[in-house]
């Protein structure tokens, strides 16, 4: 059995293909197809639907985040394997080769979806939280042994370069240099590796704002010490992607419009309002381009559904089992999926006045808001020195005081990048570079699966 290493080069294309050379040298000796995307375009959902080879509306991931029913509670960015509903490329590998009396071993690094999968290697990103509110970063994983020796041979892992104001390549740089090492002294048969770097800039500026070929080129040299790992060992180098990234004008704010609609309520108190789930008749998750609308009662369903219809920059709301048609009919999905135009996204706040915006609408808090935000990408653009503000609210915490890491903006106009839709062009698709027999130059995203599989010699 031939290794294989996954790299998922979140945000690749084929058109920015070119502007990675030892990518596209990798390309050369195999073959490169475009992935139509699956729907919401995101990172979650587009993970789990390769990881297992279905569709939303089978492994049940509809979004980044959603409404989990059992506790009337929204949750963003879970890492529970047991959230994914269809069995993983991993699991069922495993399963395959052992009962062909075969080994088998793998590796899931930085992936989503990582805690409790059926891995041999497991590293993911997980702060530790003190029941006084305190957050310490760090990483988990298993053997235990092992994360604690990647962070001493590379260092701590930086997390603030993972997600936030200061995101940007030293985190893809650190993840590359440590699957290089579980790769060489591990061996893995499947490496899944999680290389972020491309979602940052594009999200920020938009494409066309940025300097593209150079990012694109940053991936590339942090590639470097990956591949020439899984050179070493004898591996096949394959490449995923997710989503391609759009530029995008206006931001659609649905909750304020439900709110204004009476159909949303919220609780005021000493820390801002507070979305108010027990008593609003409905509510938006917005993830992106893409957004969930829970509605409580069927008898608002219409009303409710003509209000968003209605709105500028909202292109379609599927009610039902309409939902259907784009794959998501899954009770995890809302009541009402609404789609925005291209040049369009969905903003999560719900408040009418920032005076009484919740105390983490301005920070990095993602496991706190009820939708996804990417304003997390910015320092507030009104705090004169926004590094200094946030050392000193890094020493008031030291000193043991309640401490708001205060920096992100409200105004989500500052957003100039997003994803979610289906590209216009296949040319700007999610990529797939593999090896073995040419599926032709379109795959879709749920076949990476029995590719994968086929090329380990544990096809059907």
């Amino acid at each position: 059995m031939q290794p294989i290493v996954l790299m998922n080069a979140v945000g690749l294309t084929p058109r920015l293909l070119e502007h990675a050379p030892r990518l596209k040298a990798l390309a050369a000796t195999g073959w490169v197809a475009d992935m139509p995307e699956v729907l919401p375009a995101v990172t979650c959902t587009a993970q789990a639907s390769v990881l297992t080879g279905t569709l939303p509306n089978v492994h049940g991931v509809v979004a980044n985040g959603w409404l989990f029913h059992s506790t009337n509670e929204v949750r963003f960015w879970q890492q529970c394997n047991r959230l994914m509903q269809a069995e993983p490329v991993y699991e069922t590998a495993r399963n395959r080769a052992a009962a062909r009396n075969r080994p088998f071993k793998s590796a899931k690094l930085f992936w989503w979806f990582n805690q409790g999968a059926a891995v041999d290697i497991s590293v993911t990103p997980k702060p530790h939280y003190g029941v006084d509110g305190n957050k310490a970063f760090g990483i988990s994983g298993a053997p235990t042994k092992l994360v604690e020796g990647l962070e001493r041979a590379l260092g701590a892992f930086p997390f603030p370069a993972f997600w936030g104001p200061m995101a940007g390549k030293k985190s893809t740089e650190w993840i590359a240099r440590a699957a290089a090492s579980v790769v060489r002294t591990e061996r893995p048969d499947l490496s899944l590796v999680y290389l972020p770097h491309l979602d940052y800039e594009p999200q920020r500026t938009g494409p066309s704002g940025t300097n593209m070929a150079q990012h694109v080129k940053e991936l590339d040299d942090a590639c470097a010490p990956l591949l020439d790992a899984a050179n070493e060992i004898g591996a096949q180098v394959w490449v995923v992607s997710e989503y391609g990234h759009c530029d995008v004008s206006q931001p659609i704010y649905l909750n304020r419009a439900l709110r204004t609609a009476g159909l949303l309520e919220v609780r005021d108190g000493p820390f801002g309002e507070q979305l108010d789930l027990y008593a609003s008749r409905a509510f938006a998750v917005a993830d992106h381009q893409l957004a969930h609308v829970y509605v409580r009662n069927p008898d608002d369903l219409a009303r409710a559904c003509g209000l968003l219809a209605a709105i500028p920059g909202v292109a379609k709301v599927y009610a039902g089992e309409e939902r259907e048609q784009i794959g998501l009919n899954h009770n995890r999905s809302g009541e009402l999926v609404v789609l925005s135009e291209p040049h369009a996204w969905f903003a999560y706040p719900f408040w009418l006045n920032d005076a009484r915006a919740p105390d983490y609408a301005r920070a990095v808090a993602i496991h706190n808001k009820p939708g996804f935000d990417p304003c997390e990408l910015f320092f507030d653009p009104d705090l004169w020195f926004p590094k200094l503000h946030t050392a000193r609210r890094l020493i008031q915490k030291k000193l043991g005081f309640r401490t708001i890491f205060d920096v992100v903006p409200l105004d989500a106009r500052i957003v100039r990048g997003s994803h979610g839709l289906a590209a216009a062009s296949s040319r700007d698709r999610p990529i797939l570079i593999g090896h073995g027999p040419n599926p032709g130059s379109t795959v879709p995203m749920t076949d990476v699966k029995q590719l994968l599989l086929n090329a380990l010699g544990l096809g059907e």
